[in-house]
């Protein structure tokens, strides 16, 4: 390992079937009203509502609502937010849901006492909070973005077509995250797959990085094959207890900040696909799954030796694919085409044309691509466009 780092992750996390009981803990460190965050309520359809209110009135907490966060939370829905933990005096966001909920609640809580606008501030400055920051917790209804134990932000301005993940510091991170596979299992098929392949292209995006013999990719290479064994049993079995414990705790580890210690990392696949997502409000998973193949394939044929020999290195270690007879390309596209067939298997949305973008609309999303410098490659415009067209 080449890199220099510093590792702090002060997240608690509570595990399994009975994690909920240990949330009334939790609460005792805290004032007297939670702001209860949650989507557009499938929580009270499924019970956990239910269930977490009632640990808050057990503790004697004043509940403050705060429903209807969308898939990709927006900068309107942020301000309304600040705006009810201004008024009520909040001492605690708590959000109960996926990663948009976890994500929304760290936005609030950067912003509630910033003198600014928090989009400008944090989302294109891209600055660190210099105020008071609220603290937050989360109880996990989906899995995927790995949100329940990181800094991360993301949040989408449609006036402006754009959709941007700010990383936080350790401040940021949820405090404590309560983890029940259980409360899983209620979610639709397509919600299921989409944050699989968001946990499994997390791990990529820190994977297809550097050169060096890191520790962190032979931790990467055993999560991902953990991942493709669970998801085939959860997508046959939806119920499946032990496969969806797996998926969530692979979920954690594949963006605690762990797997990027010590490394370059690429995170084009979600630039471009927060770009689409931006534009058509798809589904965050669904987005990343219809561009990673040509942004890949791109790579392979254009990025050099280095890039060439981690693409193989994937498809033996992860997907098994023999390496005899084959060229380091050949080796390296078979992975992509093994990978390729897993997506399908789950019923992944596999181009950008069914998630709602068009030839006309290639330009703009490019504009909304934010280029970064790391991976193995980076990419000018025209090459961004490039690869969204091969993404239709």
């Amino acid at each position: 390992m080449r890199g220099s780092f510093t590792y702090c992750n002060p997240t608690k996390l509570y595990f399994g079937k009975n994690a909920l009981q240990k949330l009334a803990g939790e609460l005792e460190k805290y004032g007297p009203t939670v702001q209860l965050i949650y989507g557009g309520g499938s929580i009270k359809k499924n019970g956990i509502y239910d269930q977490v209110v009632e640990v808050l009135k057990d503790c004697g907490k004043t509940i403050v609502e705060d429903g209807g966060v969308m898939p990709n939370p927006t900068v309107e829905k942020l301000h309304e937010g600040v705006e009810i933990a201004r008024k009520n005096n909040v001492d605690l966001l708590l959000a109960v849901g996926g990663g948009s909920c976890c994500d929304y609640a760290k936005a609030v809580s950067v912003s509630v006492h910033c003198d600014e606008e928090p989009w400008d501030k944090y989302y294109i400055r891209f600055e660190e909070p210099d105020c008071e920051i609220m603290p937050v917790g989360c109880v996990l209804t989906m899995v995927g973005t790995g949100s329940e134990m990181n800094g991360g932000a993301v949040i989408t301005n449609h006036e402006t077509k754009q959709k941007i993940g700010h990383v936080f510091g350790t401040d940021v991170m949820p405090k404590f995250t309560v983890l029940n596979p259980m409360f899983t299992m209620s979610l639709p098929h397509y919600q299921m797959v989409a944050g699989i392949y968001d946990i499994f292209n997390h791990i990529c995006e820190q994977y297809f990085s550097g050169a060096d013999d890191n520790t962190s990719d032979y931790l990467s290479e055993g999560l991902m094959r953990s991942v493709v064994h669970s998801s085939r049993i959860a997508n046959v079995d939806p119920e499946d207890y032990e496969a969806r414990s797996n998926l969530m705790w692979s979920a954690t580890w594949a963006l605690n900040t762990l797997l990027t210690k010590g490394k370059t990392t690429d995170w084009m696949v979600h630039m471009l696909g927060q770009a689409v997502g931006a534009h058509t409000d798809a589904t965050h998973g669904m987005t990343l799954a219809a561009v990673s193949l040509p942004y890949y394939r791109y790579l392979i044929h254009t990025a050099g030796a280095a890039c060439v020999e981690k693409f193989a290195r994937f498809a033996k270690k992860v997907w098994d694919v023999p390496a005899e007879g084959r060229s380091g390309e050949e080796l390296a596209l078979a992975g992509l085409k093994a990978m390729e067939d897993w997506m399908k298997e789950l019923g992944l949305v596999m181009n950008t044309t069914e998630l709602g973008a068009s030839e006309g609309m290639i330009e703009g999303i490019a504009d909304s691509t934010i280029i970064l410098q790391g991976g193995y490659k980076v990419l000018t415009k025209d090459e961004v466009i490039d690869i969204l067209k091969a993404s239709l």
